[in-house]
């Protein structure tokens, strides 16, 4: 059994495929494919998608690329969506947020202040609601762990892990799993690779990010969700175990970085 714990279904690129690349992501092993929102324009999408397919579960949040399209009355629409999300039991956290200092154009002012902003505001909705979050992180592990530190969430998973040891226990002691995908498949990629290697095996779950980030095998062809075993026995070569033990404890963090997805089984 195996979860990925980041698939965005809903893309474009999956149009009129959606329910039949989670059939073939089952049948491959993969009990559930987490969908993270981005922004307002699809919190009905993927808790509809996620209903749609039997392996389907779901994240509502405003994804730091889009922040600079948003604006408040996205942060309030969010906070008002989350009790009635809470009766859902395929909705499992706040996400994907977080900060992307890799983009240039949303590094300068007032952007990168808009995006902390949008960042904070979701940290104090998963507060409130005591609820883990799907943390977007790209060339911003440390401003992301400063506001962390600050406002305390239930953990949550960091999507694409790919900063320091000492930035990785740093999230791992706040409750976070660290994200490991298509990107850990390819052998130049060295530090996601020592990470996958040395880091506690407790504290790493998988992920595609599908459509993007395939691994090597599949590269520059569109990613899916029934990669997610041939990516975790390539984990499992890299730190010599069995496949079967990459997938129970994945598995098992994966549960307990969104505890809501033990209801699902």
């Amino acid at each position: 059994m195996w979860i990925d714990t980041h698939c965005h279904l809903d893309a474009a690129e999956f149009a009129g495929e959606h329910e039949a690349v989670a059939s073939d992501a089952q049948r491959a092993g993969v009990s559930r494919i987490v969908i993270p929102a981005i922004g307002r324009a699809n919190f009905g999408t993927v808790a509809a998608l996620a209903a749609a397919c039997q392996n389907g579960a779901y994240a509502l949040g405003i994804h730091p690329m889009f922040v600079p399209q948003a604006d408040e009355a996205d942060l309030v629409l969010l906070r008002a969506s989350i009790p009635a999300a809470l009766q859902d039991p395929r909705f499992l956290a706040i996400g994907e947020i977080g900060l992307d200092f890799f983009i240039p154009e949303l590094t300068v002012p007032p952007l990168r202040e808009k995006q902390e902003h949008f960042y904070v505001e979701q940290l104090k909705i998963a507060r409130d609601f005591d609820l883990p979050v799907l943390l977007h992180v790209r060339r911003s592990q440390e401003t992301l762990l400063k506001h962390l530190r600050r406002i305390r969430v239930r953990g949550g998973c960091a999507h694409a892990f790919n900063g320091s040891f000492q930035q990785a226990h740093q999230f791992i002691e706040l409750g976070f799993k660290l994200g490991l995908g298509g990107a850990m498949t390819f052998t130049r990629a060295l530090q996601i690779r020592r990470l996958a290697t040395e880091l506690p095996l407790a504290a790493l779950v998988l992920e595609t990010d599908a459509p993007d980030l395939s691994p090597a095998w599949l590269h520059p062809a569109r990613n899916s969700p029934a990669q997610i075993p041939q990516i975790g026995a390539a984990l499992a070569h890299l730190r010599d175990l069995p496949v079967e033990a990459i997938a129970t404890a994945t598995t098992a963090n994966a549960l307990v970085a969104m505890p809501r997805l033990a209801s699902l089984y």
